[in-house]
Order: C-alpha cells, then sequence, then structure tokens
C-alpha cells in the first residue's frame, strides 16, 4: 500500500482470510474518491448509489465481472484492470492442471497419505499422455497463447476457437483454427480462456461436454460460471470424460457440501491462477498506479471500456 499511501488518505480490510462483509463495504464507500476492489467486490449498482464521491475502480483482476463497467461509465466513474502481468503465471498453471488430472497426481497422493499403497502394480493409478496429443484453447487471448507456446514443448496439435481468425499467430504458434464442436470432438485436452461475458456464461454444458472424448481432460482456469457445474459433476460421475482441472468455480469459496468434493477425477485449486509473489505483487502495483494516477488527474494505464 505504499504507493496509495504517499498519495491519498485510504483505510484498508486487512483480513485476509475473509472477504469485506457487503454491509462494510456500502458503509465506507460513502466518502471515498477511488476505490482498489478485488474479484470478490461486487461492484454494482446498489454500491454505486452509495458512493455519491467515485471516481475509479481499480480492480486488481484482469477479469472484471465482479464490476458493472456500464453503470459506472454512466456516472464517469473509471474501471481499470492488471492485463498481462499475469499471462505466463496463469498459463503455467493451466498445464499443470493438465498434467495434474492427466497423471492423477492428487488422487495418488491421497492414496500414498491414506496408506492405500501396499505393493507396485502395472495399472496402479495410470493416467493418460499429453506428449503428441492434441490440444484445444478454448479463447486465443494472451493466456491461451501462452499455453499454446507451452504446448509446443509437448509436441502437441493445437486448436482454438476464436470470433476471428488469427493467421498471424496461427503461422508463429502452429495453431489451427475450428468451430467449438470441432475443437470439442478432436482435442485430448480442453483448456477454457476467455472472459465471463452474458456470451460465454454456461457456454459449456452437457451438449458440449458429451462431445468430448472419453479419455479428454476439460481445464477451466478462467471463471468458474463459463461451465454449467452441475452437468460437469454430472459428466464426471458418470465419467464420460477422463478428469477435469479447475480452479475456478462458479460459487467461491467452493461450499464443503459441493459435489465435486467428492470425486476422485477432478483436481481442485482456490483460483490460484495468478498466485505467484513476482505476479501478485506486480498485480497489486498495477492497480495502484492505476487508482493514485486517476486521482492525480493523469490518465490511468488501463482503463476498461464496454
Amino acid at each position: 500500500m505504499g504507493i496509495i499511501a504517499g498519495r491519498c488518505e485510504y483505510r484498508i480490510w486487512d483480513r485476509e482470510d475473509e472477504a469485506v462483509p457487503r454491509d462494510v463495504l456500502e458503509a465506507e464507500v460513502g466518502d471515498v474518491d477511488g476505490l482498489f476492489s478485488l474479484l470478490t467486490e461486487r461492484i454494482d449498482e446498489r454500491l454505486l448509489d452509495r458512493a455519491p464521491r467515485l471516481k475509479v475502480v481499480a480492480n486488481m483482476a484482469v477479469g472484471y465481472d465482479n464490476i458493472d463497467v456500464a453503470a459506472c461509465m454512466r456516472r464517469g466513474i473509471t474501471v481499470t484492470n492488471t492485463p498481462g502481468v499475469l499471462t505466463e503465471t496463469t498459463a503455467d498453471l493451466a498445464f499443470s492442471l493438465m498434467m495434474a488430472a492427466a497423471r492423477r497426481v492428487t488422487e495418488a497422493e491421497r492414496f500414498l497419505r491414506e496408506g492405500k499403497w501396499k505393493t507396485w502394480s502395472p495399472m496402479l493409478l495410470t493416467g493418460v499422455d499429453l506428449y503428441g496429443k492434441t490440444l484445444g484453447i478454448i479463447g486465443l487471448g494472451r493466456i491461451g497463447q501462452a499455453v499454446a507456446r507451452r504446448a509446443r514443448g509437448f509436441s502437441m496439435r493445437v486448436l482454438y476457437t476464436s470470433d476471428r481468425p488469427h493467421p498471424d499467430l496461427e503461422a508463429g504458434l502452429g495453431v489451427e483454427r475450428c468451430d467449438l464442436d470441432g475443437l470439442l470432438k478432436e482435442s485430448d485436452f480442453v483448456s477454457i480462456h476467455v472472459p465471463l461475458t452474458d456470451r460465454t456464461r454456461g457456454m459449456i454444458g452437457r451438449r458440449e461436454l458429451s462431445l468430448m472424448k472419453p479419455t479428454a481432460v476439460l481445464v477451466n482456469t478462467s471463471r468458474g460460471a463459463v461451465v454449467r457445474e452441475q452437468e460437469l459433476i454430472e459428466t464426471l460421475r458418470e465419467k464420460r470424460i477422463f478428469a477435469a482441472g479447475l480452479d475456478v468455480f462458479e460459487t467461491e469459496p467452493l461450499p464443503q457440501d459441493s459435489p465435486l468434493l467428492e470425486l476422485d477425477n477432478v483436481v481442485l485449486l482456490p483460483h490460484i491462477g495468478s498466485a505467484s509473489i513476482a505476479t501478485r505483487t506486480k498485480m497489486a502495483v498495477m492497480a495502484a498506479e492505476n487508482l493514485v494516477r486517476l486521482l492525480s488527474g493523469q490518465e490511468p494505464l488501463n482503463p476498461v471500456t464496454v
């Protein structure tokens, strides 16, 4: 908070194990000019009505589905995000989830810790290979491109979906464009890298999952609501795909009664896609600089527009 402390007065919610209670947030925004927000904070009409002085919402995330950007713009409030700095870190995690789910890493660790390992067996905890397989990337933005670069080291064929073709990326990364159905049918691994919008919400459901190979792995490091979670649970329970790796969920934190916790064929992480020390520090610095620049009458580094 050194960047902010040196430029303006501030108040901070410092309980790292608990999101800001809604009533506290609503009470605190009445006299603020700027808001440094995390993806856990919902910035909507109700909150904005309680913040007549607000000029900027600096979101410490690349995604901003927690913010009603249109409502902010109508009020002359600038919204900023933190793109770019988390690309490689999130791509690392997406690839880690692919490997962990394919090779049943977390399941195998539980097996060992629970004292179930009695002897070596030829087919014990066998998984599926990555090398030489087909990877489908849904959304070829910065993170999707970074995942494609990693796939080259595993000699993978890479398919992608996008609203428009990217011939430069196809040449540079060796990727092939196809429609979503074709990607799901052909891919051994499917990795999701789209923002959450009205268009992408629930885009992967029962029909789409039914197109995937029974040996396929689904990975989601984007936003939980892109996947219809209950339909994925049914698919995994019935073993209609091999496994999934999830860093994001429809409800976060993941409820302790979620059926996902009962399944062995899914790797579950607590939304840590960008969680390296270096990357989270860069995100905080970028968000803080966006905030103080605007409050100082300068242009923010990363304004969001809709």
